[in-house]
């Protein structure tokens, strides 16, 4: 019988792959079990090591803050810290485990102001560009001027004018009904005389009757006379009481005349409300930090710029639910960019009332971007401020020191 050919054995392998025909399928399946197991445990490995990065404990994240070390992605508490910014080494080396992290915003105090077209602007386009980007205004100042001004001042003209005819109406109303109350004054005087008269002459043919001198017919016809004249007493006290019972500016139509005066004047006033609509004022005194619209452009929906009042200069720090309990105002606050080489300093000035989604977040995909976080205002100090001024919406890292003494906010 001859022998069968078989490979020589590598006594050095930890598992040896080369079975004899020979033997059972139940021994070469548990060889090809611990193949398949040594191919798997890198695999694991690696999988743990990724793993364990992402769902890093709190010891682990305090780990990466004091040695100022970066992990790959977010964790539960208390934030996330972007891959991209690193702690500057001083902030790392006196970091306390009592110390709240919080990703925030440096941002004008009353945050940024968006300047809009005026309402009622319509298909206006900007005309003229008065300030430019740095410039320090005052409330109310004039920033921008739209194309619709003449036409609005030709409006204005239009009312300037209608009021000038409504005036005259009026001091024409006036002067008639004063000329009115003179005559029926003069008419009424002019009746009681001519009732005087008859009444004399009344007398005088009544006597000249009873002499036999004079008829009867001529007594009736002198009597009638007195009469008329006075109906005639009558009816021109009554005209005059039309014009005498009340004061000048009391009188009907003299009323009606201020009416239709008063009815200009708002119009004029409206009509200069809307040439307003061709300037763009400021709504608040600061700083002009963009401008977003150029001459014959439209005013765009975002605004025609923005501005702030950079004087004081504030941050907007995001802090996650479950470590709001121990902020309180007047801490003190250190604050963190690359982009200045340098911490900013300020303390809490107020806590937010609301929860809200976090608003601040990474380009790091991993990182958790629906955490529930109260916005907390920070006011940063004189010197802060300075630097902080040419930085609007600049993205730092802030620290609160909770350890600290309670301080009233300068």
């Amino acid at each position: 019988m001859e022998k069968q050919m078989t490979q020589p054995r590598d006594e050095t392998l930890p598992i040896d792959l080369n079975l004899e025909e020979g033997q059972p399928p139940s021994k070469r399946r548990w060889f090809r079990k611990r193949y398949l197991l040594v191919l798997l445990v890198p695999v694991l490995m690696f999988t743990g090591a990724v793993m364990g990065m992402y769902f890093q404990p709190p010891g682990l994240q305090k780990f990466y803050l004091l040695t100022g070390l970066q992990p790959g992605a977010g964790s539960d508490a208390p934030i996330a810290l972007p891959p991209d910014i690193d702690l500057p080494p001083k902030m790392a080396e006196t970091m306390l485990p009592t110390d709240v992290i919080g990703l925030a915003r440096v941002m004008p105090r009353g945050d940024v102001s968006i300047v809009a077209a005026p309402y009622g602007a319509g298909d206006a386009r900007v005309a003229e560009v008065l300030v430019s980007v740095g410039d320090r205004v005052e409330k109310g100042a004039p920033l921008a001027r739209l194309d619709n001004r003449t036409t609005l001042e030709s409006a204005v003209l239009a009312a300037q004018a209608n009021l000038a005819i409504k005036e005259a109406a009026l001091m024409q109303t006036r002067a008639a009904i004063a000329a009115s109350r003179d005559e029926a004054q003069a008419a009424l005087d002019q009746a009681v005389s001519a009732a005087s008269e008859a009444s004399s002459s009344l007398a005088r043919t009544e006597e000249l009757f009873q002499r036999k001198v004079a008829t009867e017919a001529t007594v009736e016809s002198v009597r009638a006379a007195s009469a008329a004249a006075v109906l005639a007493v009558a009816r021109a006290e009554a005209t005059l009481t039309r014009f005498s019972a009340l004061a000048l500016d009391d009188q009907p139509d003299v009323v009606v005349a201020t009416r239709n005066m008063d009815a200009a004047k708002a119009e004029l006033a409206r009509a200069r409300l809307d040439l307003e609509r061709a300037v763009v004022f400021a709504p608040i005194a600061g700083t002009i930090l963009d401008i977003h619209a150029t001459p014959g452009q439209r005013p765009p929906t975002g605004g025609i710029m923005d501005m702030g009042d950079t004087s004081q200069m504030m941050a907007e720090v995001e802090i996650w639910q479950d470590r709001i309990a121990t902020i309180k105002p007047g801490q003190p606050v250190e604050l963190a960019a690359v982009a200045l080489g340098q911490t900013l300093r300020g303390v809490v000035d107020s806590i937010g009332l609301t929860v809200g989604r976090q608003g601040l977040i990474s380009d790091d995909a991993a990182e958790n971007k629906d955490a529930r976080v109260i916005r907390v205002l920070v006011k940063l100090d004189a010197a802060s401020t300075q630097v902080a001024a040419r930085y609007t919406n600049l993205e730092v890292i802030a620290r609160i020191d909770t350890s600290a003494d309670l301080r009233v906010t300068p």
